[in-house]
């Protein structure tokens, strides 16, 4: 187990007239190696959430452990903490600064204290397992893409090598391709690190994509978690929430209503044709 959020309940100003409930007794476990979908609407809680899981925010009432240990007892390191839960923030391009991608992505590890040689094989590291080519190394970040800019942003965590990492909407403002790109980039990093990941996203499709399990946030609290096709079993209440089920499972939703015989349980393109075949009689 890597983190434990345990009644974690999150109030913005609090004691005053605009005082307002962002998160409300929020408990679950994430496990090491997972790839986890947060998944809710806007102001549904997920920002407010992930900025827990590295000690950007403070919970108002609860905690949270990583490996055993609530990351707000007072002598806990939150240094040290955010080498081990890396947080990559909506459009973290914003946050590009250095006169060339390289020495970007090699600011993390320098701040943590490593040598110039560690940080720079760190940072070489970091951009190949974003899709970052060598021509790019020595460019200036803002001469590059949105997706690029985007990759070069998450390497900059990556080359921390955080054993979770957090990102909150990372396909925001990309387009169809740039966005699955990014999100089998991810994948492969997960594979090639085993470290845990945990996607913030409003897109049903991405999650059931990706995700091993998905977490679903209504109004501050979790409303689901489990596995993705479980999840999408309560297709009524999702919509109701705003959120859907992906198109695919929509589609088989569709088809059985119309008084075909065919599973909802299928999150992919493959598995709708072999349920419509099995259903014409051609499996």
């Amino acid at each position: 187990m890597s983190i434990l959020v345990n009644h974690l309940t999150y109030k913005y100003n609090p004691g005053t007239p605009m005082e307002s409930v962002a998160l409300n007794d929020v408990s679950f476990e994430i496990g090491d190696g997972e790839f986890i979908g947060l998944i809710g609407h806007t102001g549904s809680g997920k920002s407010t959430l992930v900025q827990h899981l590295n000690g950007i925010l403070k919970p108002t009432e609860g905690s949270v452990y990583y490996n055993g240990r609530d990351v707000f007892d007072g002598d806990y390191d939150l240094k040290e903490l955010r080498s081990h839960v890396g947080l990559v923030f909506q459009y973290p391009e914003h946050q590009l600064f250095e006169s060339d991608v390289f020495k970007d992505v090699c600011f993390g590890p320098l701040n943590l204290g490593l040598s110039k040689k560690e940080a720079e094989l760190r940072a070489y590291k970091a951009l190949k397992l974003v899709g970052i080519e060598d021509d790019f190394f020595y460019q200036s970040p803002f001469d590059l893409s949105g997706g690029q800019k985007r990759r070069v942003a998450i390497a900059g965590v990556l080359a921390m090598e955080p054993d979770v990492l957090v990102l909150d909407e990372p396909t925001a403002g990309l387009d169809p391709r740039g966005r699955d790109d990014l999100l089998d980039s991810l994948k492969t990093v997960q594979a090639e690190t085993g470290c845990t990941v945990v996607l913030v996203s409003h897109s049903m499709e991405d999650v059931a994509r990706y995700a091993d399990r998905i977490l679903v946030m209504n109004n501050g609290t979790i409303v689901y978690d489990d596995k993705p096709v479980s999840v999408f079993r309560h297709y009524d209440k999702l919509k109701e929430m705003g959120l859907g089920v992906p198109e695919i499972t929509g589609a088989m939703y569709r088809l059985r209503a119309a008084g075909f015989n065919v599973s909802t349980d299928v999150i992919t393109v493959d598995d709708a044709v072999n349920e419509i075949m099995a259903a014409m009689g051609h499996a």
